[in-house]
């Protein structure tokens, strides 16, 4: 039986298709339509390359490394997610969020002051910029190593599910937040100066106030070159965007600006004007080369932070571009491919990669269909690597810069969720503008943490808010409404019908105890205690006449027994005077049994003034609590409803539950709450139900039939309430 089982585990069926869910392209690619796919495919990798080539360039400056290695990033990851990947249209590499998240560690753990030599002919000190690039190469490619493992073990286990912590309003603002810090960091470029390099919280404040410190600095040369490019740059993408849909493809102007200042080259902008190059560009492709472990101690938080914001922007694109075309992006397998990029990109020491909005939608609008794209963009890519790169050596930094400014329009168009999220929802609006002052203010990782921590607090506070409602009838239905928001809904005389808007537990159950007392009108707590001292008082009055009506009792006896001595002591010819004698100490007797009758009057007068001091405060014998929203019941939940069981009974209030779901209905029962004092009995599957069963149990035997009749036909519940207690109720 054993092998059995073990063979049905690993039947050979089941081994395919977790083979085939491992490595998506197996299952896609052996199916793969040359005619319908190969034509759009082949234009939409084209230019996809050509995207890479001066993003790869640009990139690579914001994660503080050689030019070089941004390429390398838009090469070996991409070919990895067209094996590993479940989503047909995004577009992975270089990206300037990860980017500028790899370039604060690396200059933060190497900066250009653990750089610095001294120059053998003037005596001055200079960067030993080989050394430094070395290092830096080495942490960017230690951090992507250490995230993609993270993603990767993540991803193995399930754990896809995560990025549902990361709401949509927090990823657009922080997208947005990390989009100022590019600019930031670029704008350096853009004027040619230096300024110094800053790191941890406030660190883009201090890099404003430097920038602006050096502006008398300014490079005029750069400064005509960023304007130049800028002007080139956006009119070319509006018109691109104006005339999409007559042209099959988009001008690629960002290849055609790199290309065209070229021309610094002859111009010798670097050595006469003093405009920042990109310098030396190798040829080939570097050996795989294991990253320092030593260091994973001291990037394990970035490399966590970079690994998240990855996954979150490939599976969020994913996801739109996947219900667009109608197909499903496992968001596990998503966790695993992007691990296994930067796993393998860490050791052809790549920095971190996420799928880009710009380069998706341009594989989208160019007609790609399958990551055969990928493909064809490594294939370009790889041409440049071995052969044109020395090209753009002569490139300035100030153009790269314009490249990656204009490319970030998508970023900052998210600051129209600004007054879309003012009408809609200020919570998400709320937690959008806190996420972007944390981001600009405590850097990319910090911020982060302090985003997720104040989105899961207004969760909290959601529930902590929750709308509590008194719930009526809506009349010729089975229907049960806010009395609140409805006016057809009418409350059922003596029922009141509760319903919280979320489910109760540990953080929100004593509130839920309030509400039901201030929307019952019935405070709990005053009536247990006026009965408590009713129940004192009459206790002690029971007492007082029995002490007294000993003392009746023993007087009466002794009078029996004078009379009784009197009478033995005369004669035969007295007896009716006896009897006489004997009928008065009748007397006595029914004078304490009128002064009886008083007692029980009075008891009877006293019952009745505290039955009608409860009812003048509330006439209401049933509460039905409405659970349908909740979806578990925790230990204090258990105990709040045992509470409350057990105090409105002590008022002769009945309590019934509705609209339990299954695994509440398990998680009480186990948790002990069912017993002889709070049968399942009290459990209803709809209100309409616990309602009937209330008028039943609490009217005469016409009475359920008449309410019944009233609730699904319409009927006045006051009206007919009256007629039943003036007596002229009468069955037909």
């Amino acid at each position: 039986q054993l092998a059995t089982s073990w063979g049905t585990l690993c039947s050979v069926p089941k081994l395919k298709r977790s083979v085939l869910s491992f490595i998506p392209i197996l299952s896609w690619l052996p199916r793969y339509s040359v005619r319908q796919d190969a034509l759009g495919d082949l234009i939409s990798g084209i230019s996809i390359g050509i995207m890479h080539l001066p993003m790869g360039l640009a990139y690579a400056l914001l994660a503080s490394v050689p030019p070089v290695f941004g390429l390398y990033t838009s090469f070996y990851p991409v070919l990895m997610y067209c094996i590993f990947g479940t989503s047909r249209h995004i577009s992975v590499g270089a990206f300037a969020v990860t980017s500028i998240m790899i370039g604060t560690t690396t200059e933060r753990l190497a900066p250009n002051s653990n750089f610095m030599i001294l120059n053998g002919t003037n005596g001055t000190e200079v960067i030993d910029v080989v050394a430094r690039d070395v290092a830096r190469v080495q942490i960017a490619a230690s951090t992507t190593l250490l995230s993609g493992i993270f993603l990767f073990l993540l991803g193995m286990i399930r754990f896809g599910f995560a990025v549902t912590f990361l709401s949509d309003p927090m990823v657009r603002a922080y997208m947005t937040g990390a989009g100022i810090h590019v600019v930031l960091s670029q704008l350096p470029s853009l004027f040619g100066i230096r300024v110094g390099r800053f790191s941890g919280p406030l660190s883009q404040v201090y890099l404003l106030i430097d920038i602006c410190r050096h502006l008398p600095e300014t490079n005029i040369a750069a400064v005509v070159v960023t304007l130049v490019a800028l002007a080139v740059l956006i009119a070319v993408k509006e018109l691109n965007i104006y005339y999409e849909k007559k042209m099959p493809v988009p001008v690629p102007i960002e290849l055609i600006t790199v290309i065209a200042t070229l021309i610094s080259y002859y111009c010798k902008l670097h050595s006469l004007y003093k405009v920042a190059v990109i310098g030396q560009i190798p040829k080939g492709l570097k050996a795989p080369r294991s990253p320092d472990v030593s260091m994973w101690g001291s990037v394990v938080g970035d490399a966590f932070v970079v690994g998240i914001v990855g996954y979150a922007l490939n599976i969020s694109l994913g996801k739109i571009f996947g219900q667009k075309h109608g197909y499903n992006v496992d968001s596990n397998q998503e966790m695993v491919a992007i691990g296994l990029c930067n796993i393998v990109g860490g050791f052809f020491q790549c920095h971190a990669i996420a799928a880009s909005p710009s380069r998706t939608l341009l594989q989208d609008s160019t007609g790609g269909k399958t990551q055969v794209v990928g493909l064809i963009s490594s294939v370009l890519v790889l041409i440049f690597i071995l052969q044109l790169g020395s090209l753009f050596e002569e490139l300035p930094k100030a153009v790269l810069a314009c490249i990656v400014l204009v490319n970030l329009k998508g970023l900052f168009m998210q600051f129209k969720d600004i007054p879309a999220l003012w009408k809609s929802n200020k919570v998400d609006l709320l937690v959008w503008l806190v996420t972007l002052v944390c981001t600009i203010l405590l850097n990319l990782d910090i911020g982060l943490g302090a985003s997720i921590g104040f989105s899961m607090l207004t969760v909290i506070f959601k529930t902590q808010l929750p709308r509590y409602s008194i719930l009526g009838h809506v009349p010729g239905t089975e229907l049960y409404l806010d009395t609140d928001t409805y006016e057809e809904a009418k409350e059922i005389p003596g029922i009141t019908i509760f319903r919280s808007s979320t489910t109760m537990y540990y953080t929100n159950a004593q509130l839920y105890l309030d509400a039901l007392q201030e929307k019952s009108g019935i405070d709990i707590g005053m009536l247990l205690m006026k009965k408590k001292k009713r129940d004192t008082e009459e206790k002690r009055k029971d007492e007082k006449e029995k002490n007294k009506a000993k003392k009746e009792a023993k007087k009466v006896q002794l009078h029996i027994q004078h009379i009784s001595i009197e009478t033995l002591s005369l004669c035969q010819s007295k007896v009716n005077w006896g009897f006489e004698q004997q009928g008065n100490g009748f007397d006595q007797d029914s004078k304490t049994d009128i002064h009886g009758d008083d007692h029980i009057t009075q008891m009877s007068s006293t019952g009745r003034e505290g039955e009608m001091g409860r009812s003048s405060v509330n006439d209401t014998h049933t509460i039905i609590l409405d659970l349908s929203t909740a979806n578990f019941a925790d230990t204090a939940t258990v105990k709040t409803l045992k509470n409350i069981f057990l105090n409105y009974r002590k008022i002769d209030i009945d309590i019934y539950l509705t609209g339990c779901q299954v695994c509440v209905v398990e998680q009480l029962s186990s948790a002990g709450f069912f017993s002889e004092s709070i049968p399942k009995s009290c459990l209803f599957a709809t209100i309409h139900d616990a309602v009937l069963h209330c008028l039943r149990l609490h009217g005469a035997s016409d009475v359920p039939i008449i309410y019944e009749y009233a609730l699904v036909s319409g009927g006045d519940f006051e009206l007919l309430s009256c007629y039943y207690f003036l007596g002229y109720l009468e069955m037909n």
